[in-house]
Protein backbone atom coordinates (compact mmCIF):
# COMPACT_ATOMS: atom_id res chain seq x y z
CA UNK A 1 0.00 0.00 0.00
CA UNK A 2 1.34 3.38 -1.21
CA UNK A 3 0.31 6.77 -0.57
CA UNK A 4 -0.01 9.58 -3.66
CA UNK A 5 1.65 12.64 -3.15
CA UNK A 6 -0.80 14.56 -5.06
CA UNK A 7 -4.14 13.67 -3.32
CA UNK A 8 -2.85 12.53 0.23
CA UNK A 9 -4.81 9.14 -0.69
CA UNK A 10 -3.78 5.27 -0.17
CA UNK A 11 -3.21 3.47 -3.14
CA UNK A 12 -4.97 0.22 -2.53
CA UNK A 13 -2.23 -3.00 -3.49
CA UNK A 14 -3.88 -4.79 -6.15
CA UNK A 15 -2.16 -8.22 -4.73
CA UNK A 16 -3.48 -7.81 -0.70
CA UNK A 17 -6.86 -7.23 -2.43
CA UNK A 18 -6.49 -10.33 -4.66
CA UNK A 19 -6.11 -12.10 -1.45
CA UNK A 20 -8.95 -10.84 0.28
CA UNK A 21 -10.87 -11.78 -2.57
CA UNK A 22 -9.56 -15.15 -2.86
CA UNK A 23 -10.54 -16.16 1.29
CA UNK A 24 -13.86 -14.90 0.20
CA UNK A 25 -14.60 -17.25 -2.76
CA UNK A 26 -13.02 -19.85 -1.22
CA UNK A 27 -13.93 -20.11 2.67
CA UNK A 28 -10.79 -20.61 3.86
CA UNK A 29 -6.99 -19.52 3.74
CA UNK A 30 -6.10 -22.80 2.97
CA UNK A 31 -8.34 -23.07 0.06
CA UNK A 32 -7.44 -19.73 -1.23
CA UNK A 33 -3.49 -20.26 -0.44
CA UNK A 34 -3.87 -23.02 -3.06
CA UNK A 35 -5.64 -20.85 -5.68
CA UNK A 36 -2.76 -18.47 -5.37
CA UNK A 37 -0.15 -20.58 -5.05
CA UNK A 38 1.11 -19.39 -1.72
CA UNK A 39 1.06 -20.27 1.42
CA UNK A 40 -1.38 -20.06 4.04
CA UNK A 41 0.71 -17.71 6.51
CA UNK A 42 1.36 -15.25 3.52
CA UNK A 43 -2.18 -14.62 2.85
CA UNK A 44 -2.69 -14.16 6.64
CA UNK A 45 -0.65 -11.72 6.90
CA UNK A 46 -1.69 -9.98 3.38
CA UNK A 47 -5.27 -10.00 5.06
CA UNK A 48 -3.85 -8.89 7.72
CA UNK A 49 -1.72 -5.67 6.03
CA UNK A 50 -5.25 -5.05 4.32
CA UNK A 51 -6.72 -4.52 7.72
CA UNK A 52 -4.06 -2.40 9.10
CA UNK A 53 -3.95 0.23 5.88
CA UNK A 54 -7.72 0.50 5.88
CA UNK A 55 -8.06 0.55 9.64
CA UNK A 56 -10.68 -2.06 9.69
CA UNK A 57 -11.33 -5.66 10.45
CA UNK A 58 -12.40 -7.23 7.54
CA UNK A 59 -13.17 -10.78 8.33
CA UNK A 60 -14.32 -12.66 11.18
CA UNK A 61 -14.95 -16.72 11.50
CA UNK A 62 -18.42 -17.96 12.12
CA UNK A 63 -20.23 -21.37 12.54
CA UNK A 64 -20.16 -21.53 8.91
CA UNK A 65 -16.74 -20.50 8.45
CA UNK A 66 -15.07 -16.96 7.36
CA UNK A 67 -17.54 -13.70 6.86
CA UNK A 68 -16.87 -10.78 5.56
CA UNK A 69 -17.61 -7.93 7.96
CA UNK A 70 -19.71 -4.54 6.60
CA UNK A 71 -16.54 -2.79 6.06
CA UNK A 72 -14.90 -5.67 4.82
CA UNK A 73 -18.03 -6.06 2.42
CA UNK A 74 -18.04 -2.78 0.95
CA UNK A 75 -14.19 -3.20 0.44
CA UNK A 76 -14.96 -6.22 -1.90
CA UNK A 77 -17.42 -4.80 -4.08
CA UNK A 78 -14.56 -2.11 -5.06
CA UNK A 79 -11.90 -5.32 -5.07
CA UNK A 80 -13.78 -6.83 -7.40
CA UNK A 81 -14.21 -3.82 -9.52
CA UNK A 82 -10.66 -2.95 -9.38
CA UNK A 83 -9.29 -6.44 -10.34
CA UNK A 84 -11.32 -7.20 -13.13
CA UNK A 85 -10.12 -3.22 -14.62
CA UNK A 86 -6.98 -4.45 -14.28
CA UNK A 87 -7.51 -7.91 -15.88
CA UNK A 88 -9.76 -5.51 -18.96
CA UNK A 89 -6.21 -3.12 -19.30
CA UNK A 90 -4.20 -5.84 -19.26
CA UNK A 91 -5.96 -7.82 -22.04
CA UNK A 92 -6.31 -4.76 -24.19
CA UNK A 93 -2.62 -3.21 -23.97
CA UNK A 94 -1.39 -7.10 -24.57
CA UNK A 95 -3.96 -7.38 -27.80
CA UNK A 96 -5.92 -10.07 -26.54
CA UNK A 97 -8.80 -11.02 -27.88
CA UNK A 98 -12.05 -12.01 -26.62
CA UNK A 99 -14.13 -14.37 -28.56
CA UNK A 100 -16.59 -14.66 -27.09
CA UNK A 101 -19.21 -13.58 -23.96
CA UNK A 102 -20.52 -15.97 -21.68
CA UNK A 103 -23.63 -14.81 -19.77
CA UNK A 104 -24.55 -16.96 -17.00
CA UNK A 105 -26.88 -16.85 -14.03
CA UNK A 106 -27.06 -19.38 -11.29
CA UNK A 107 -29.27 -19.23 -7.66
CA UNK A 108 -27.78 -17.41 -4.80
CA UNK A 109 -26.59 -20.37 -3.11
CA UNK A 110 -24.48 -21.43 -5.96
CA UNK A 111 -22.94 -18.16 -6.53
CA UNK A 112 -20.25 -19.24 -3.81
CA UNK A 113 -17.68 -21.92 -3.03
CA UNK A 114 -17.48 -24.84 -5.11
CA UNK A 115 -19.30 -23.27 -8.28
CA UNK A 116 -17.23 -19.87 -7.98
CA UNK A 117 -14.12 -22.16 -7.57
CA UNK A 118 -14.40 -23.57 -10.64
CA UNK A 119 -15.95 -20.74 -12.65
CA UNK A 120 -12.84 -19.11 -11.88
CA UNK A 121 -10.87 -21.72 -12.86
CA UNK A 122 -12.12 -21.96 -16.14
CA UNK A 123 -11.85 -18.35 -16.69
CA UNK A 124 -8.39 -18.42 -15.95
CA UNK A 125 -8.21 -22.09 -18.50
CA UNK A 126 -9.77 -19.64 -20.74
CA UNK A 127 -9.03 -16.00 -21.09
CA UNK A 128 -10.72 -15.34 -24.86
CA UNK A 129 -14.24 -15.95 -22.75
CA UNK A 130 -15.42 -13.21 -21.16
CA UNK A 131 -17.31 -14.77 -18.51
CA UNK A 132 -20.58 -13.16 -16.81
CA UNK A 133 -22.61 -14.24 -14.14
CA UNK A 134 -25.74 -13.44 -12.78
CA UNK A 135 -26.81 -14.62 -9.36
CA UNK A 136 -30.57 -14.02 -8.95
CA UNK A 137 -33.96 -15.90 -8.30
CA UNK A 138 -34.97 -18.99 -10.82
CA UNK A 139 -37.88 -17.10 -12.24
CA UNK A 140 -35.78 -13.45 -12.86
CA UNK A 141 -32.92 -16.21 -14.21
CA UNK A 142 -35.60 -17.71 -16.64
CA UNK A 143 -36.97 -14.68 -17.50
CA UNK A 144 -33.57 -13.31 -18.46
CA UNK A 145 -33.08 -16.06 -20.43
CA UNK A 146 -36.30 -16.21 -22.43
CA UNK A 147 -35.29 -13.04 -23.15
CA UNK A 148 -32.24 -13.94 -24.90
CA UNK A 149 -30.31 -11.42 -21.90
CA UNK A 150 -28.59 -15.23 -20.66
CA UNK A 151 -26.50 -17.76 -22.82
CA UNK A 152 -26.58 -20.29 -20.04
CA UNK A 153 -28.73 -21.04 -16.68
CA UNK A 154 -28.46 -23.18 -13.64
CA UNK A 155 -32.35 -23.06 -12.05
CA UNK A 156 -34.57 -24.79 -9.78
CA UNK A 157 -37.40 -25.93 -11.51
CA UNK A 158 -41.08 -27.65 -10.66
CA UNK A 159 -40.11 -31.81 -12.62
CA UNK A 160 -40.04 -31.30 -16.26
CA UNK A 161 -41.11 -28.05 -16.45
CA UNK A 162 -38.64 -27.24 -18.94
CA UNK A 163 -36.23 -29.62 -21.32
CA UNK A 164 -33.07 -28.89 -19.95
CA UNK A 165 -29.01 -29.71 -20.82
CA UNK A 166 -28.88 -31.55 -17.09
CA UNK A 167 -31.41 -32.18 -14.53
CA UNK A 168 -30.80 -33.35 -10.66
CA UNK A 169 -33.35 -34.23 -8.29
CA UNK A 170 -33.24 -30.64 -5.68
CA UNK A 171 -33.67 -32.13 -2.23
CA UNK A 172 -35.09 -30.39 0.25
CA UNK A 173 -35.58 -30.32 4.46
CA UNK A 174 -38.21 -29.03 6.58
CA UNK A 175 -36.24 -26.95 9.03
CA UNK A 176 -36.60 -24.52 12.03
CA UNK A 177 -34.43 -22.68 14.64
CA UNK A 178 -31.69 -24.63 16.95
CA UNK A 179 -31.88 -22.43 19.74
CA UNK A 180 -35.59 -20.53 19.92
CA UNK A 181 -37.77 -23.58 17.75
CA UNK A 182 -41.16 -22.17 16.66
CA UNK A 183 -43.24 -24.98 15.09
CA UNK A 184 -45.66 -25.35 18.29
CA UNK A 185 -46.73 -21.74 18.12
CA UNK A 186 -50.16 -21.13 16.75
CA UNK A 187 -50.52 -19.75 14.32
CA UNK A 188 -47.45 -20.79 12.76
CA UNK A 189 -44.99 -18.16 11.61
CA UNK A 190 -43.86 -19.01 8.06
CA UNK A 191 -40.30 -18.24 6.37
CA UNK A 192 -40.44 -17.85 2.99
CA UNK A 193 -39.34 -16.74 -0.77
CA UNK A 194 -41.55 -14.02 -2.41
CA UNK A 195 -44.72 -14.41 -4.07
CA UNK A 196 -44.34 -17.33 -6.81
CA UNK A 197 -41.03 -17.82 -4.78
CA UNK A 198 -39.31 -21.50 -5.10
CA UNK A 199 -40.76 -23.56 -2.16
CA UNK A 200 -43.70 -20.95 -1.17
CA UNK A 201 -46.71 -22.78 -2.28
CA UNK A 202 -45.59 -26.14 -0.94
CA UNK A 203 -44.94 -24.38 2.34
CA UNK A 204 -48.50 -23.48 2.74
CA UNK A 205 -49.83 -26.84 1.45
CA UNK A 206 -48.12 -28.58 3.96
CA UNK A 207 -49.18 -26.66 6.84
CA UNK A 208 -53.09 -26.54 5.97
CA UNK A 209 -52.84 -30.29 5.37
CA UNK A 210 -51.95 -30.14 9.32
CA UNK A 211 -55.00 -28.24 9.91
CA UNK A 212 -52.98 -25.46 11.44
CA UNK A 213 -53.10 -22.18 11.12
CA UNK A 214 -50.14 -19.60 9.67
CA UNK A 215 -48.96 -16.47 9.38
CA UNK A 216 -45.87 -15.07 7.10
CA UNK A 217 -43.83 -13.98 9.13
CA UNK A 218 -40.37 -13.16 7.69
CA UNK A 219 -40.47 -12.94 3.10
CA UNK A 220 -36.47 -12.72 1.39
CA UNK A 221 -35.42 -13.45 -1.93
CA UNK A 222 -31.95 -13.92 -0.39
CA UNK A 223 -31.06 -17.55 0.44
CA UNK A 224 -29.23 -16.61 3.14
CA UNK A 225 -32.23 -14.30 4.55
CA UNK A 226 -33.95 -17.05 4.82
CA UNK A 227 -31.53 -19.52 6.40
CA UNK A 228 -30.70 -16.32 8.85
CA UNK A 229 -34.33 -15.87 9.89
CA UNK A 230 -34.95 -18.89 10.45
CA UNK A 231 -31.77 -19.26 12.72
CA UNK A 232 -33.17 -16.87 15.12
CA UNK A 233 -36.28 -18.02 15.10
CA UNK A 234 -38.50 -16.00 12.67
CA UNK A 235 -40.00 -19.02 11.56
CA UNK A 236 -40.10 -22.75 9.64
CA UNK A 237 -39.25 -23.04 6.24
CA UNK A 238 -38.43 -25.24 3.28
CA UNK A 239 -34.72 -25.28 2.32
CA UNK A 240 -32.35 -27.17 0.25
CA UNK A 241 -30.77 -29.79 2.13
CA UNK A 242 -27.36 -28.35 1.03
CA UNK A 243 -27.86 -25.36 2.87
CA UNK A 244 -29.23 -26.72 6.14
CA UNK A 245 -27.05 -25.33 8.68
CA UNK A 246 -25.75 -25.91 12.49
CA UNK A 247 -28.35 -23.43 13.63
CA UNK A 248 -31.26 -25.11 12.30
CA UNK A 249 -32.76 -28.69 13.02
CA UNK A 250 -34.84 -30.38 11.07
CA UNK A 251 -38.58 -31.43 10.73
CA UNK A 252 -40.62 -34.09 9.71
CA UNK A 253 -42.59 -36.97 9.81
CA UNK A 254 -42.41 -36.79 13.33
CA UNK A 255 -44.19 -33.35 12.65
CA UNK A 256 -46.48 -34.25 10.21
CA UNK A 257 -44.88 -32.71 7.46
CA UNK A 258 -44.24 -34.15 3.90
CA UNK A 259 -41.29 -35.40 2.07
CA UNK A 260 -41.28 -32.52 -0.73
CA UNK A 261 -39.65 -33.83 -4.24
CA UNK A 262 -41.32 -31.46 -6.76
CA UNK A 263 -38.19 -29.75 -7.69
CA UNK A 264 -35.34 -30.54 -9.84
CA UNK A 265 -32.01 -28.25 -10.88
CA UNK A 266 -32.19 -28.01 -14.39
CA UNK A 267 -29.06 -26.30 -16.72
CA UNK A 268 -30.56 -24.51 -19.61
CA UNK A 269 -28.77 -23.60 -22.93
CA UNK A 270 -29.84 -23.48 -26.36
CA UNK A 271 -28.74 -25.93 -29.06
CA UNK A 272 -26.83 -23.75 -31.48
CA UNK A 273 -24.88 -22.01 -28.31
CA UNK A 274 -21.14 -21.64 -28.78
CA UNK A 275 -18.74 -24.53 -27.87
CA UNK A 276 -17.16 -22.95 -25.19
CA UNK A 277 -21.23 -22.15 -23.69
CA UNK A 278 -21.41 -25.93 -23.52
CA UNK A 279 -18.37 -26.17 -22.57
CA UNK A 280 -18.58 -23.91 -19.55
CA UNK A 281 -22.31 -26.29 -19.24
CA UNK A 282 -19.97 -28.77 -18.42
CA UNK A 283 -18.52 -27.15 -15.65
CA UNK A 284 -21.68 -26.85 -14.23
CA UNK A 285 -22.45 -30.34 -14.40
CA UNK A 286 -19.32 -31.48 -13.08
CA UNK A 287 -20.75 -29.75 -9.37
CA UNK A 288 -23.59 -30.87 -9.16
CA UNK A 289 -24.33 -34.35 -8.04
CA UNK A 290 -22.65 -36.86 -10.78
CA UNK A 291 -24.26 -40.11 -9.39
CA UNK A 292 -27.84 -38.67 -9.47
CA UNK A 293 -27.61 -36.15 -12.86
CA UNK A 294 -29.23 -36.93 -15.84
CA UNK A 295 -27.40 -35.22 -19.03
CA UNK A 296 -29.10 -34.35 -22.35
CA UNK A 297 -26.80 -35.95 -24.93
CA UNK A 298 -29.13 -34.66 -27.65
CA UNK A 299 -28.76 -30.72 -26.23
CA UNK A 300 -24.98 -31.27 -25.07
CA UNK A 301 -23.10 -32.58 -28.03
CA UNK A 302 -20.33 -34.62 -27.78
CA UNK A 303 -18.30 -32.25 -29.46
CA UNK A 304 -18.30 -30.19 -26.65
CA UNK A 305 -17.43 -32.31 -24.30
CA UNK A 306 -14.61 -33.36 -25.90
CA UNK A 307 -13.45 -30.15 -26.14
CA UNK A 308 -13.61 -29.15 -22.44
CA UNK A 309 -12.20 -32.68 -20.89
CA UNK A 310 -8.98 -32.28 -23.63
CA UNK A 311 -8.43 -29.24 -22.75
CA UNK A 312 -8.98 -30.26 -18.84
Amino acid sequence: MISSDKTNRLLYDLDLLRALLAVVECGSFTSAATRLHSTQSTVSQKIRRLEEHTGHRLLERNNQGIATTEMGQTLLGYARQMLMLNDQMSEALSGAQITVTARLGVPEDFASGRTMQALASFNRRYPQVRLEVTSGLSRDLLLDYDQGDLDLILIKQRHHNRAAVALLPEHTAWVDSATHPVFHLDPIPLVTFPHRGVYREEIINAVESLGRRWRISFTSSSLSGIQGAVAHGMGISLLPRRAVTSQHIELGSAQGLPSIDAFELAILHRPNTDPMIKALAQVLIAVLSPEEITVNTEILSTEAVHKFEDNA
